[in-house]
């Protein structure tokens, strides 16, 4: 029997945008894996009113149903009243669970538990109670006119921890499939043109399918299959990954791979090779994005922020003659660049950026947009120039730095570098 899923996050720092809700995600993938559908998010404030009347679409259209939030001792967390009211379940009182918040309190917190923490001890009759070893209120599950309704914490290392603990087993019960999916990474084509070539394809499949997401600077696509085991849904990817690549080319990068930066950082430790990064418009995003991997001091040397012209100079060794003539946006300045770091780190490969981030053009009236990439190997050196257009600068950083990575990934993969 397939089963779907309705999530209620409760809470009206949600809906202010003080806290982001972070717990609907960490659910849904972990149901996905289960291979229960999640059709629908729903966020509603500290209201029993509003609360009411999201339970009674949810229970319409879906067959699990999974709170988060509001199970706490004050005055607003009145998630457990409501739901019970909704479904004719009375509140029973557990003695034995009062005493675990009690004993919380004195080990873990080393102060004593306050009275109105008595309430979280009161559960729905005849459910099956989830204990909370990180925190204070326990989640519970129930059955009732055919659906299953869990409740559980709203502090996402709480909730993530009884997800664990007690849900995934309770759910893999109900479940007879699983559902897998494969994120295939792509870069330098966008997401309409993606869309464009893939389109009658993805039209036409109902499992496995094929969606894509644009994520900030590349595309992902998603292929999912479900089956009765997680091998079987693997198997039925792979004819999707091949028909990917096929059709969209070098284009993609990697399939379940972070980002770029992880492709070139296990590109270049499978290679034994060093990398060390020249920046000026990105501003060491580059090397922000390299560092930020567990392990890429294995591959990575060193990095230079050259953001004046004079350290392009004095600290790359561009010649002046050479920033004089063409300026420090410029492919001759990328190219001086990324030879410079290369020489002075000692690494295999060195990679450059140099452009114009905005929000203005250039002392020279080089215009926005305007993004050179070098690359120096022990072949020679190269660049790709680049016209990201009148973006936000955070933006035209993001994809010149994305561009960097892909231009050291084309190099290792023996694809031209110079141009996508």
């Amino acid at each position: 029997m397939s089963h779907t899923a309705e999530l209620i996050a409760v809470g009206t720092e949600l809906l202010l945008g003080n806290i982001a809700n972070t717990n609907a995600q960490v659910l849904s993938q972990s149901l996905s894996a289960l291979g229960i559908n999640v059709f629908w998010h729903t966020v509603v404030g500290d209201n029993p009113q509003r609360l009411k009347e999201a339970l009674d679409i949810a229970r319409r259209r879906a067959d699990i149903l999974i709170t988060t939030g509001g199970l706490g001792p004050t005055y607003d967390d009145l998630t457990k009243q409501t739901v019970c009211a909704a479904f004719g379940r009375p509140l029973v009182f557990h003695p034995d669970i009062l005493e675990d918040i009690r004993a919380f309190y004195e080990s873990a917190l080393h102060v004593p538990m306050p009275e109105n923490n008595t309430q979280q001890a009161e559960l729905p009759e005849g459910c099956a109670v989830f204990d909370n070893p990180v925190g204070t209120a326990p989640g519970c599950a129930f059955e009732a006119e055919g659906i299953h309704v869990l409740m559980l914490p709203g502090p996402p290392h709480e909730m993530e921890t009884m997800l664990r603990r007690h849900v995934e087993p309770y759910l893999r019960r109900l479940s007879h499939e699983v559902i897998v999916s494969r994120d295939i990474m792509t870069f330098g084509m966008g997401e309409p043109s993606v869309d464009e070539l893939l389109h009658e394809k993805m039209a036409h499949m109902t499992n496995p399918t094929l969606a894509t997401y644009a994520k900030p600077c590349e595309v992902r696509l998603r292929a999912t299959a479900k089956a009765p085991t997680e091998d079987e849904a693997r198997a039925m990817l792979a004819p999707v990954w091949e028909m990917v690549c096929e059709t969209l080319g070098d284009v993609v990068y990697g399939v379940d791979v972070a980002d770029l930066a992880e492709c070139c950082r296990a590109q270049l430790l499978r290679r034994g090779l060093t990398l060390a990064t020249a920046e000026s418009c990105t501003g060491g995003l580059v090397a922000e994005k390299l560092t930020a991997i567990p392990g890429a001091s294995a591959v990575y040397r060193g990095g230079v922020v050259s953001y004046w012209t004079s350290v392009k100079g004095d600290v790359l060794h561009v010649p002046q003659s050479l920033l004089d003539k063409y300026g420090p946006v410029s492919a001759e300045c990328a190219r001086a660049m990324a030879e410079g770091v290369r020489r002075i780190t000692g690494a295999d490969l060195g990679v450059s950026v140099t452009g114009t981030a905005g929000p203005d053009a250039d002392e020279r009236g080089v215009p926005v947009g305007i993004v050179y990439i070098g690359l120096a190997a022990p072949e020679g050196t190269f660049c790709r120039p680049l016209d990201l257009g009148r973006r936000r600068r955070d933006r035209i950083q993001g994809l010149a730095a994305n561009h960097a990575f892909d231009v050291v990934r084309r190099y290792l993969q023996g694809l031209p570098v110079e141009r996508i």
